[in-house]
């Protein structure tokens, strides 16, 4: 068996299309606290997710809010990020909470959702029983 190449990639991108690049990206910037990295001219700006690129893009055509996957931000301390985001004016959906027991660790989840509507999920794997 021979191995993919697709094996030996990793993800280097993420496109969300909205409409308004400049209101989504003080969105990312100011109140989810994503380093911002460049513009390409009014439609296009990108910010800096971890090792992922978050490309924030104004659609070509008729557009539907948050018609776009899930994106989940893995955090370490998922109630600190929760309280330190709500203290910049992030609106939350929920708190966090224990998503699924794990053998080794809980994962826990909270969501919000950004100004085009798509859906944020906050993640933290937490050793088994921390409060």
């Amino acid at each position: 068996m021979t191995s993919s190449s697709a094996a030996h990639c990793t993800l280097g991108q993420v496109a969300l299309t909205v409409s308004d690049v400049a209101r989504t990206t003080v969105f990312y910037r100011d109140l989810v606290g994503l380093p911002f990295l460049f513009a390409a001219g009014p439609a296009l700006a990108f910010l800096d997710l971890g090792n992922v690129r978050l490309m924030l893009s104004a659609g070509e055509g008729p557009y539907t809010p948050g018609s776009s996957t899930v994106l989940y931000l893995k955090v370490q301390d998922i109630r600190a990020t929760h309280a330190e985001m709500q203290g910049r004016g992030v609106e939350f959906l929920d708190d966090p909470h224990l998503i699924a027991p794990m053998p080794d660790h809980d994962l826990w989840m909270c969501f919000l959702k950004d100004p085009d509507g798509h859906t944020l999920g906050l993640m933290s794997e937490r050793p088994k029983g921390a409060a």
